[in-house]
């Protein structure tokens, strides 16, 4: 067990993989800056009609761009070494409490990653609320599906909760070495608080399908963000979260530089 942890601390300081983990969160911050833009042309009608505002439709977006067959297998480079690292980090890690969070990281950025690679390849087809909507009618079928439905959403809720209470106290700021500056701080509390706001919402979503036993209600990230304009000053809230997220993303790069890697 010893070896194999030292072979992963020795990993997770090895120049080729930190580069690879700092270009990872780049692909993250070009991820939230197209799905930030993607928001606001809901929001205001400009966006094409069948595109999603969830991490699917900000690829696919970002592959019909001139660059964008080449910047799609760069943001696969960079997810895969991301998740690589954070394999690394939680068997090099010696806390229990650690090593679950980077757990948690490395699965994140994994599913990014066959995302990405599907985008890439031409394979991305659905709208992710579809799929999200099929996906838990699937579970509901099964006993206790109901349960395990409401159970997710609730567990979304409070990693929503987490990302506006890491924004608004500026605990991100911990991932990070020395002063990034005033900007990148900036960005990064707009930014967790909006991601916070958007993972609230799909995790109510959820909670709702499974109180109404209704899989309809369940529309991932697309559907969240869709439901803001349902709301009074729907507009401006859904504007507010589009450029929250577009702040995580100008975050993403100032990390992809000052990250404790």
């Amino acid at each position: 067990m010893n070896t194999v942890r030292g072979t992963a601390a020795e990993l997770d300081d090895h120049p080729a993989l930190t580069t690879g983990a700092r270009l990872g969160y780049a692909a993250s911050g070009v991820l939230h800056l197209v799905l930030g833009w993607t928001a606001v042309g809901l929001a205001w009608g400009t966006g094409g009609s069948g595109e999603s505002a969830d991490q699917s439709g900000a690829l696919e977006q970002l592959g019909s761009t001139p660059l964008g067959a080449f910047l799609l297998w760069v943001v696969v480079a960079g997810f895969t070494l991301l998740t690589l690292w954070q394999v690394a980090t939680a068997v090099a890690t010696g806390g229990t409490k650690d090593r679950l969070n980077s757990v948690g990281k490395a699965a994140t950025y994994l599913v990014l990653t066959g995302l990405a690679a599907r985008a890439a390849t031409g394979k991305s087809g659905g709208g992710g609320s579809e799929q999200t909507t099929s996906l838990t009618a699937r579970v509901m079928e099964h006993p206790l599906g109901q349960v395990a439905v409401g159970l997710v959403g609730l567990g979304v809720v409070v990693v929503g909760g987490y990302h506006v209470v890491k924004g608004w106290r500026e605990r991100f700021l911990e991932d990070l070495r020395g002063n990034p500056g005033r900007a990148v701080t900036v960005a990064g509390r707009v930014g967790y608080i909006a991601k916070g706001i958007a993972l609230g919402i799909v995790g109510a979503l959820f909670v709702v399908a499974a109180v109404q036993n209704d899989p309809e209600e369940a529309k991932g990230l697309d559907g969240a963000l869709r439901s803001l304009l349902e709301l009074p000053l729907g507009t401006a809230l859904l504007t507010a979260v589009g450029l929250g997220i577009a702040a995580y993303g100008v975050y993403s790069f100032g990390r992809a530089r000052h990250a404790r890697v």
